[in-house]
């Protein structure tokens, strides 16, 4: 049997195993309790506007305050990791490390409850305030290290020729390295953005109040006092209007560079 015939075989059979879980699971479910249970019109009616006005408000606000405040903080511990200065890049690489390492939900526990017992701090902002805090540590760590790649990716002789203008270093990084650095990481960072607003789910451990709930919580909620799981479903259509226009972004800037290369 010839290679490509043997090709095409096995992808048929591949696709008539795949057709037949489908028919299986077509035939096997209940569709009038997944229709009464999941996708309940009036149970959905009833969860607007409250879910756009303050829930989807809120975790896109959420998310922006992450976003930036992890920008800024992830750009100073990415300079301080290429630092000359030992204690700097030892510094930095601490902070990295430990709050790559560490789940985002455990994070956003301790400075909700543990910080306050331990410290007697509560974070601005109320619990919303102390999960926000945590997810721009979070982030941080992350963003830190996709600026330091970016940074990295410059070519050496673009320092070399901005140095022998006369330029100081910190000019030099300012004016010539990290607007490249930026160029190339764009993509990256609107992957982050993505992310982070998924991420922003995680704010219910922190117990939050009727007006800071996001899109979790708000469904959460919902579901438990209609004992139903459709606000479950429009939440999640919700973080789809949300994110697929950022991931088509990210799509679109990862062709744009690979044109540009």
């Amino acid at each position: 049997m010839k290679r490509s015939t043997r090709r095409r075989l096995t992808q048929g059979v591949l696709y008539a195993a795949f057709a037949a879980v489908v028919l299986f699971v077509i035939l096997a479910a209940d569709w009038g309790k997944i229709q009464s249970n999941f996708f309940d019109l009036d149970v959905a009616v009833a969860t607007f506007p409250e879910i756009v006005s303050i829930a989807a408000k809120n975790t896109v606000v959420y998310t922006a305050i992450a976003f930036v405040g992890g920008l800024l903080i992830g750009l100073l511990m990415a300079l301080m990791k290429l630092s000359p200065v030992l204690p700097y890049r030892w510094l930095a690489t601490a902070y990295i490390e430990l709050f790559r390492g560490l789940p985002a939900l455990l994070v956003i526990f301790g400075f909700a409850y543990a910080v306050p017992i331990a410290f007697q701090w509560r974070p601005p902002g109320g619990n919303a305030g102390a999960g926000l805090i945590a997810l721009i540590i979070v982030s941080s760590a992350y963003i830190a290290e996709t600026i330091r790649a970016g940074i990295e990716a410059v070519p050496k002789g673009q320092v070399e020729a901005a140095r022998s203008l006369g330029m100081n270093p910190a000019w030099t990084m300012i004016t010539v390295v990290l607007p490249q650095a930026f160029r190339i990481i764009t993509p990256p960072l609107t992957n982050e953005l993505v992310i982070l607003i998924k991420d922003t789910s995680l704010l219910f451990i922190a117990g939050m109040a009727i007006g800071d709930r996001e899109l979790t919580t708000f469904a959460r909620d919902a579901l438990t006092s209609q004992a139903n799981a459709t606000p479950l479903v429009v939440a999640a259509l919700l973080y789809l209007v949300i994110t697929l226009p950022l991931t088509q972004l990210v799509a679109k800037l990862e062709r744009h560079n690979k044109r540009g290369r």
